[in-house]
């Protein structure tokens, strides 16, 4: 039983089971909408989980589907819990909004699998290696915008030295450990915490060395969180500079985890990467 309940993941739940009733029982969105009196562009959004619908539609809908008290009861029980603010919501407008979605997502995962071309994944970056990679963008943000970003951050953070923190693997491209974010004090100070954290159990850290040669993920970072309750299937997470794309269906994920399998079969073991981090951070003056 999941210790959490982000209303992300109860939103994304309950769009499941609504797009899988409405299948069963052989019915258009248009009949749907008419029985529950809502526009059938609403029930498109209750499906696809883009906003969290209201108790009374999802009442009205089981009555469609012909559920029982029971089912309905737990359906409107997440119609409710996908209503409530996630603490990440007291950032809103210093976050784009897809990104608040994968945070939500993030809150309830039991496993992380990142791939990482370029920079130090966020769950595992210092502060000040934050500052300087917000630093870096061509709109330098102003101090209050990014103090809200840090502050997001290793709020996220806390969840990975939490009594039920997820499991990690991070792959890092060699080049991850060698750009120096900040100057060399600032990347010596980054590379040290990876290598406190890595030795923690559920965080393991892997290094995809340039030797390794040309890879399959050559085209940029990927992201697969997993849940601990089977009626939360695993969920892809592709990010680019002006959104991001998320991948559910079964044969997507299955393609990005055997991907991340090879990639963390080609990197170095978990106690070279370390040898490396660590002889790349001396190198540092």
């Amino acid at each position: 039983m999941a210790s959490r309940t982000s209303p992300t993941v109860r939103r994304r739940r309950l769009a499941s089971e609504m797009r899988r009733l409405r299948r069963e029982s052989r019915k258009t969105r248009e009949e749907a909408a008419r029985f529950a009196d809502i526009a059938p562009a609403t029930v498109s959004r209750i499906e696809a989980a883009v906003h969290a619908p209201k108790v009374a539609d999802i009442m009205a809908l089981c009555k469609f589907y012909g559920l029982d008290e029971e089912r309905t009861d737990v359906l409107v029980t997440l119609a409710r819990q996908s209503r409530q603010r996630g603490w990440w919501h007291q950032y809103s407008g210093s976050i784009p909004e897809w990104f608040e979605v994968y945070v939500g997502l993030e809150e309830e995962a039991s496993e992380i699998l990142t791939y990482e071309s370029e920079a130090v994944p966020g769950l595992l970056q210092t502060e000040r290696y934050m500052r300087a990679m917000l630093l870096a963008d061509i709109r330098t943000p102003r101090e209050e915008e990014i103090d809200r970003q840090v502050a997001l951050r290793l709020k996220r953070q806390e969840r990975m030295t939490s009594v039920d923190a997820p499991k990690m693997w991070a792959v890092l491209n060699e080049a991850v450990i060698r750009r120096q974010v900040g100057g060399p004090e600032t990347m010596r100070e980054q590379l040290d915490h990876l290598i406190s954290v890595s030795l923690l159990n559920h965080i393991n850290v892997v290094v995809l060395p340039h030797s390794a040669g040309a890879h399959p993920s050559m085209d940029g970072p990927c992201n697969v969180l997993r849940f601990p309750e089977p009626a939360d299937p695993d969920v892809v997470y592709i990010q680019y500079r002006r959104g991001s794309i998320y991948l559910e269906d079964a044969a997507d994920v299955d393609a990005y985890v055997d991907l991340f399998d090879h990639l963390r079969s080609c990197g170095l073991s978990p106690d070279a990467s370390r040898a490396l981090m660590e002889q790349v951070a001396e190198e540092l003056v």
